[in-house]
């Protein structure tokens, strides 16, 4: 049961911006332990030849058995923290459905960044809900519809909730880029529902 939000996206999809969701003093509280308790890395990706640093750190929390595969990495997932179960407690009860996982994204400044791309693994079946949540400083989220080429953008802020859902992934791909303008570090929380294959 999605909330009764402002539909964002003009066609093909569902996105609603619930701005802030959590309070400011919530939301500090949150950036803060999250900063410090995460298992942070910055993996490799091989590209082309070439192996290169993601351009973010990152860290996947989750179901013992939500395996997740993107960009050519397996991800194992590490056990929920306190936090992350209490905020996925509040994300199940918004969406009405049970996320088991998460992907914890840490951008430091505004060099750090996310190339545009649709979560539409076969994971996460052919209408996924995911939760973005964001804590820090603001960062602009741009959608990009993949026939008409229509943009959409979302400036995140410290607090804010959004929910994509529908048939969004298989029509719009989305991006972090890159600032030249002074960024403090931000968290992006996306939570979704693996299917799990037995």
């Amino acid at each position: 049961m999605l909330p009764r939000e402002p539909n964002l996206a003009p066609f093909d999809g569902e996105l609603y911006w619930l701005s802030p969701f959590y309070a400011k003093e919530q939301a500090d509280a949150y950036f803060q332990r999250l900063s410090e308790q995460l298992d942070w890395q910055q993996e490799e990706l091989f590209i082309y030849g070439r192996r290169l640093k993601v351009p973010r750190l990152m860290a996947w929390y989750g179901d013992e058995d939500a395996h997740y595969r993107y960009s050519g990495v397996d991800h194992q997932p590490q056990a929920w923290t306190n936090d992350l179960l209490a905020l996925k407690a509040d994300m199940d009860a918004i969406c009405g459905q049970i996320f088991n996982s998460v992907l914890a994204n840490l951008y430091r400044d505004g060099q750090d960044s996310m190339g545009c791309h649709a979560d539409n693994e076969k994971e996460l079946g052919l209408h996924p809900i995911i939760a973005s949540l964001s804590f820090g400083d603001s960062r602009l989220l741009r959608f990009r519809h993949n026939k008409t080429r229509q943009k959409l953008d979302v400036e995140l802020a410290h607090g804010d909730l959004l929910l994509m859902a529908g048939n969004l992934q298989q029509h719009w791909r989305h991006e972090l880029p890159k600032t030249r303008k002074p960024k403090q570090p931000r968290i992006n929380l996306t939570f979704r529902h693996i299917i799990l294959s037995h």
